[in-house]
């Protein structure tokens, strides 16, 4: 493992979420590093003055130059000014040191904000196929989990960098003092850093495999809590609790042995400091007969630099301990960026001519074949059109193509005359209502689920007689009375406070109250009691050559009054006409499913 390729790659990944303000960070390092070099290093000149020693001709070159700016100040034998200029010295490093402190904490906020807004956007723009084949798990442990760990590790990558520039800052003064000292000190912390990389490299590795043990585990609790009620109801526990345990133990086993790992670091840094600076002065001292004064400010110096060398080691493992989250978040980011919805340039008006599919094949994945062949269907505007058939025939694969949340693998969708790949994505999706058979609940007031958050009812008279409507059409309004807080009842995740049919019936008033120009209902009424289900076709019957309605639906009746129906078998369009028309088709599947169901 190459410590500095790994130092240089990790600020190119810092840089992409901060930019070039991370250099900024290493020029005041830098500067409070070098204060406080030079400020134990005027110890020298405040010896040789408190000892009316200072002879120019004596000095060493380091002292010769300190002598020289003192000098040229005016204060070269004054031992108060000698005391004020080191007083100086040390309150502009604080200062600094306040400054690259503050910057750092201001950087560190910013780059939260920049990788959890920064996922939010490129999630929301990934494309569908991508989305498919993660799970939501995975997504919550890397904007939540692993962005967390990475925000820490940038705050821990920082204090490393000033640690390893103060111990170049105290061990570049202490040559300047005492050659001979200084390199010995230097030989003998070299080595020891070395054997460290191996430990390094271990920490490192035992990081990955807690970022990735982490998005393990959270998908199991995530997946479990979303099943909660069939897995208590049924006491599927045991199976999901030992997949738990199991994952459990491993993290914390990895975490465990990042601890050791912290805690052989610290349990031998002042042990091998110690020994490795009284050994060297007794060498200077014994063998060299080195002059006292050099080496006991070398001595101050090198055991600040043997501090700042074993506190170095410490906090680069703790920026191992994290680096698996920092990594795993970068790779995210690259690997959801390749997988970006592309949209066209061409933006479209409110949909006036329609939907076509021409000669369309679509594949999920292209080795298991199409489930798509050669559709060619036709959506007018401002007209209903139902598609039926058994499940898996490709209905609501043709309904994500209209939203062109998938794109064909052959063939074209043209949405008024524009082919798919050159409609602008917003423009189009903008007009689209869309209930599907999985309700779309959030826990918040159903007025906020009706609208979206676009304002406070309470305090915008029109907005609530919007969402009002849009309920009442929805055949929601009367439940909606009945509930605690009205439309100011908190619904709960995903409405678990609501029945199936009331979760139904607030998502349809979410679609109603969008007033799209296309609206898509993939089995929208399978939850509905008869009479909400009447209330609903109704108001989708009132949208008659107003709004393009599409209808997914097994039970037929609710197809009755669409002015075309597309029968689909296997990913094949087997029919299509008017209700009536097929519904008398000798011979047909239409007719035959008609009759299965005795209307």
């Amino acid at each position: 493992m190459n410590t500095f390729s790994d130092i240089r790659r990790y600020v190119q990944i810092y840089r992409r979420y901060i930019g070039r303000r991370i250099y900024l960070v290493f020029a005041l390092t830098t500067l409070a590093a070098f204060t406080q070099g030079l400020g134990f290093t005027m110890l020298l000149p405040l010896l040789r003055v408190s000892q009316s020693t200072t002879n120019p001709e004596k000095l060493s070159w380091a002292e010769e130059m300190l002598y020289d700016a003192l000098a040229w100040m005016g204060i070269a034998d004054s031992l108060v000014g000698v005391l004020l200029v080191i007083c100086g010295i040390f309150l502009t490093k604080g200062a600094l040191q306040f400054a690259r402190a503050s910057y750092i904490g201001y950087l560190q906020a910013d780059l939260l904000k920049q990788l959890k807004t920064g996922f939010f956007d490129t999630y929301n723009g990934m494309t569908y196929r991508y989305f498919i084949t993660q799970n939501a798990g995975h997504f919550i442990n890397v904007i939540n989990g692993q962005v967390n760990r990475f925000f820490g590790s940038f705050r821990q990558f920082a204090n490393a960098l000033t640690k390893a520039v103060s111990a170049l800052s105290f061990s570049a003064f202490s040559l300047a003092v005492s050659w001979r000292f200084a390199l010995m000190v230097l030989a003998l912390s070299v080595g020891l850093l070395a054997l460290f990389q191996f430990l390094n490299a271990y920490v490192r590795t035992l990081s990955r495999r807690v970022s990735e043990e982490m998005s393990r585990l959270n998908k199991l609790l995530v997946q479990s809590l979303q099943a909660f009620k069939y897995v208590v109801a049924t006491k599927q526990t045991d199976q999901l609790r030992t997949e738990v345990d199991d994952s459990i133990e491993r993290l914390t086993g990895d975490i465990f042995r990042q601890r050791m790992a912290g805690a052989l670091t610290t349990s031998i840094r002042q042990p091998i400091s110690v020994l490795v600076i009284t050994g060297v002065i007794l060498i200077q001292a014994f063998v060299f007969d080195a002059p006292l004064a050099p080496i006991f400010v070398a001595l101050l110096l090198f055991h600040k630099g043997m501090q700042s060398i074993m506190a170095l080691q410490k906090m680069w493992q703790s920026v191992m301990d994290r680096i698996g989250s920092a990594e795993v978040v970068d790779e995210e980011m690259q690997r959801i960026k390749k997988h970006q919805e592309r949209s066209g340039s061409r933006r479209l008006g409110p949909l006036s001519r329609g939907i076509e599919f021409q000669d369309v094949c679509f594949a999920y994945d292209e080795e298991d074949g199409d489930v798509l062949h050669d559709v060619n269907i036709t959506v007018p505007a401002n007209q209903t059109v139902a598609l039926v058939g058994e499940s898996g025939a490709g209905k609501s694969t043709l309904v994500d193509m209209m939203t062109l949340m998938l794109k064909p693998r052959t063939g074209t969708v043209e949405i008024d005359g524009v082919p798919h790949d050159e409609v602008d994505l917003d423009s189009w999706r903008q007009q689209i209502g869309y209930v599907s058979q999985e309700t779309v609940v959030f826990d918040d007031t159903v007025a906020n689920n009706i609208s979206l958050w676009q304002g406070d009812i309470e305090e915008d008279p029109a907005l609530r007689e919007r969402v009002i409507h849009a309920a009442e059409r929805a055949h929601a309004h009367h439940f909606i009375q009945d509930l605690p807080d009205g439309y100011q009842t908190v619904v709960g995740d995903r409405g678990v406070r609501l029945s199936g049919g009331q979760r139904q019936r607030l998502f349809v008033a979410r679609e109603l109250f969008k007033q799209p120009n296309l609206l898509l209902l993939d089995e929208a009424t399978s939850d509905l009691d008869t009479a909400s289900e009447q209330h609903i076709q109704d108001s989708i019957d009132a949208l008659k050559g107003e709004v393009t309605v599409v209808i997914i639906a097994h039970r037929l009746s609710t197809v009755k009054n669409a002015d075309r129906v597309y029968v689909l078998d296997e990913g094949h369009v087997i029919e299509q006409g008017a209700y009536d028309e097929l519904r008398m088709r000798e011979n047909g599947e239409f007719r035959e499913m008609v009759e299965m169901q005795s209307l």
